[in-house]
């Protein structure tokens, strides 16, 4: 491979702040608003034009979609992502359990104002590129925008990027499995025209459960036995009849999938139906074929829609999502991994942060917490090895397989960010450093939050 030589330059340190989220997904903007809730200055630094990440980048609205009558909640600001939407008319009930849909949209007008009442100082249209070290310790970061490359020095940073570029690129260890073994990667879409009324009344005649799960592809799943008779807003056989007429080629029988809610003005929402396996979301030509072949295959989705499915007939594209939707990428090698025995059997630690719903859906799995069961995270999965001054919030906090198919959803990474949030927070009050902190100190901020850590 061809290299050039890159001339030396000094760069303008344009904001110097006490603590630095670094991504704005649940498990970024949790983290910024625990923090500066706790009393010190945070700074939350975002690529896109909007707070929100997976909900309002991607289009993930069904953040709570596993709650039912028994389930034990996380409360704190997880829970509060979604009470602040329906408060501000930016969600409506969602077709499988007893959450709300977080309308995409809205929520980036409820996100801005999250931000703003809380004293956030906000950098959006700004690209993570670099670390700046000092030996083992991160003390800030490097932007790229518009405006050319920039620093932005802080006392404590938080990985909330998802894919832990910050931690990845400060020398932390980090792991990835084989672009085969990853989670499919999604396209998310809405549509328009769809008659309500014949749509329900087609779903109602053929009502379909979990058990129905078996699709193809990464639609074969094992279940713990209690879902399976349970209502899925699952959709399948119009697919598998496309394939037949020939409006779909046979090897794509891994579209299929769920719809969020239908509603009065001929929406159909959160269509979750295109998985792209062998996605990497680390490698932008990938991400650049999954994106094409995505929306490829989300239009022979609304064909099928329009030719099989009641009320559909006149249904069109709305909008995608404003990217793909990556559920699996680089994880930290951090002091604790979460285990499948943690997150199947109800585990419990000492320094425990948050809980977390006994949920998992991936690699083939889905067990929803319709018992009262939940599993407890520590503080121990938030601190990387070898890196000072950093923790790591969202999804790319260590887990087994099956672990990561828990801890990845989007609820769960908003409890690990108000965690992160509060204990960064303390670093800086207390002046100790991250792994010092007392844990009994940072339960104790987390519930005057209204977090639950136990």
């Amino acid at each position: 491979m061809k290299k050039i030589s890159e001339p030396a330059r000094l760069i303008d340190v344009i904001h110097e702040t006490e603590v630095l989220v670094v991504g704005s997904g649940p498990g970024g903007l949790s983290a910024a608003l625990a923090a500066a809730r706790a009393g010190v200055e945070v700074t939350l630094v975002e690529r896109f034009g909007c707070f929100g990440g997976n909900i309002t980048v991607v289009g993930v609205e069904g953040m709570h979609w596993y709650r039912h009558e028994k389930t034990i909640e996380s409360m704190g600001i997880p829970k509060e992502f979604e009470d602040a939407a329906k408060d501000a008319g930016a969600a409506v009930p969602e077709s499988q359990s007893l959450s709300y849909e977080i309308d995409s949209e809205g929520f980036k007008l409820v996100a801005d104002r999250m931000v703003e009442k809380a004293g956030i100082h906000p950098m959006l249209h700004r690209q993570f590129v670099a670390p700046i070290m000092e030996e083992d310790a991160i003390v800030g970061i490097i932007t790229e925008s518009k405006a050319g490359r920039e620093a932005i020095l802080a006392k404590v940073v938080i990985d909330a990027t998802g894919d832990a570029d910050v931690a990845h690129r400060a020398g932390a260890p980090t792991r990835m499995a084989a672009r085969e073994d990853l989670m499919a990667a999604s396209v998310m879409f809405h549509l328009a025209g769809v008659d309500k009324a014949a749509f329900v009344k087609g779903v109602q005649s053929d009502p379909q459960t979990y058990s129905d799960w078996g699709g193809g592809g990464e639609w074969n799943i094992e279940t713990s036995g209690k879902e399976d008779q349970m209502f899925s807003p699952f959709l399948h056989k119009p697919f598998a009849q496309a394939i037949q007429a020939g409006l779909i080629p046979p090897h794509l029988n891994t579209i299929a999938g769920t719809w969020g809610a239908i509603h009065d003005s001929g929406e159909l929402t959160y269509m979750n139906l295109v998985h792209l396996a062998g996605i990497d979301g680390t490698d932008p030509d990938s991400l650049t074929q999954g994106e094409i072949e995505g929306r490829k295959q989300a239009m022979m989705a609304i064909e099928a829609l329009r030719k099989f499915t009641p009320g559909c007939e006149t249904a069109r594209l709305r909008n995608f999502g404003m990217s793909l939707g990556v559920r699996d990428t680089r994880k930290v090698d951090t002091r604790y991994e979460m285990t499948e025995l943690d997150v199947r059997e109800q585990g419990r630690f000492d320094d425990s942060i948050g809980i977390f719903p006994e949920f998992i859906d991936g690699y083939g799995v889905l067990i929803l917490p319709t018992t009262g069961r939940y599993f407890e995270v520590p503080y121990r999965n938030l601190l990387p090895n070898k890196v000072k001054n950093l923790l790591i919030s969202g999804r790319a906090t260590a887990a087994q397989k099956i672990a990561h198919a828990a801890t990845r959803n989007m609820a769960c990474c908003a409890v690990i960010g108000q965690g992160a949030g509060v204990a960064a927070a303390l670093s800086v009050k207390q002046n100790r450093a991250l792994e010092a902190l007392n844990i009994t100190d940072i339960q104790a901020s987390l519930a005057a939050q209204g977090a639950r850590v136990h």
